[in-house]
């Protein structure tokens, strides 16, 4: 394995597995670019060291070959604004055609490979497909966290036909470095909020890290499945019944390995989903009939937040109330607070999964924090301890 700041790349041609699977409007103009400006450092470097980049991605879930509304051609123009140089697209991901466009890149010049999902053989991690995709540059880097958990042919088959040419971008690198810092090397106390509205889908992170953390602060809908195992009253809020015993055992565990098991004392409560829905304050193991739990009280934020401020290391993974409504976002936004108080206090706070990220932007707090991960589900493997198969390739 090599790394990107010191590796040769003059005259070379370099593979880069991005991931700019961006959201676009109806006219076709991306309304979020954070994961193309997360590649261009590593971009950039190639550019200045003297190498060609060539970009390889995937976008959206092309069913049936290649459809224009996926194309890779929507995104060469703002890349190319974003980089101030000329992006060149291929007309294929693969074949000689676009074999010959990049062995006559100059140095400095960058193209853009059609979307790899046109190819069936790229998601079934197919050999002779990465193979094809490898005759296009003489060393690959994987810069795409987002797909780092798919064994697909250009996150980590790919690998195989670049045995001392393979080396982490710098986005990889800053995820990794980050989570290391929170899982193998925490300043104490280590505290981890769980939101988001299910446990079934946080089970297995919730299970690693009791091995890790010193708090674990369980809030969201998930949280209505513990306080119903408890034997509360909660009402219509959300709750898995299926996973009440599995919530019975997680409380024992944490018990047995000395971790503080923290949810709200008290939740705003509303008679309908909405955010123009009657709403009272209740006693969290005591919600009336026919309401339900939208979001943490005031006397679970003031405790949510002491313990926050006084971590070393926070991870923020699922918002503790349905702050996409105005009316309970006070929870979340206390919690995305707390952390940057912490922060400028110098703890290190890593903010991923998706709607955790939505939220530190939307309050506009996304500068305060340590580190915002690009990734949803590579992000959620990874803190499950599963070993991601486009970090391992690199790797090994």
């Amino acid at each position: 394995m090599q790394k990107i700041g010191s590796y040769d790349f003059s005259g070379k041609k370099a593979l880069i597995r991005v991931d700019f699977n961006v959201p676009f409007n109806e006219n076709m103009e991306i309304t979020d670019d954070t994961r193309i400006r997360a590649a261009l450092p590593t971009i950039k470097r190639v550019i200045e060291k003297g190498g060609s980049p060539i970009i390889m991605s995937h976008l959206g879930r092309p069913k049936n070959g290649p459809e224009d509304k996926f194309s890779m051609r929507h995104i060469v123009d703002h890349l190319a604004q974003l980089l101030g140089v000329t992006v060149k697209i291929a007309p294929d991901c693969i074949g000689e055609a676009t074999k010959k466009m990049a062995q006559e890149l100059k140095a400095g010049e960058v193209l853009v490979l059609e979307n790899l999902r046109f190819h069936k053989e790229e998601e079934k991690g197919d050999e002779a497909f990465a193979e094809q995709l490898a005759a296009n540059g003489d060393c690959w880097i994987n810069d795409a966290f987002g797909t780092a958990h798919r064994a697909h042919a250009s996150t980590a088959i790919i690998a195989k036909f670049f045995a001392n040419d393979k080396m982490f971008g710098y986005l990889i690198d800053s995820e990794l470095e980050s989570l290391k810092k929170v899982l193998e090397s925490p300043a104490r106390p280590l505290t981890a909020i769980m939101g988001g509205a299910k446990v079934s889908s946080k089970i297995t992170i919730i299970e690693n890290m009791l091995d890790k953390v010193d708090n674990l602060i369980v809030g969201g809908g998930m949280a209505f499945t513990f306080l119903k195992a408890r034997g509360g009253n909660i009402g219509n809020s959300l709750c898995e019944d299926d996973f009440i015993e599995t919530a019975k055992t997680i409380e024992k565990k944490a018990k047995e390995k000395g971790v503080q098991l923290i949810m709200a004392t008290d939740v705003l409560a509303a008679d309908g989903f909405s955010n123009d829905a009657n709403t009272q304050t209740v006693p969290s193991n005591n919600i009336p009939d026919g309401w339900q739990g939208l979001d943490a009280g005031p006397e679970s934020i003031i405790n949510m937040k002491k313990v926050i401020e006084e971590s070393g290391t926070i991870l923020w993974n699922g918002p503790v109330g349905v702050f996409e409504f105005e009316n309970f976002a006070k929870g979340s936004l206390a919690i995305a607070e707390a952390i940057v108080a912490a922060t400028k206090k110098g703890a290190f706070s890593l903010i991923g999964g998706g709607d955790s990220v939505a939220c530190i932007n939307k309050f506009g707090m996304a500068d305060d924090v340590s580190y915002i991960s690009t990734a949803g589900g590579a992000l959620l493997e990874y803190l499950e301890g599963k070993e991601l198969p486009g970090i391992a390739a690199v790797l090994k």
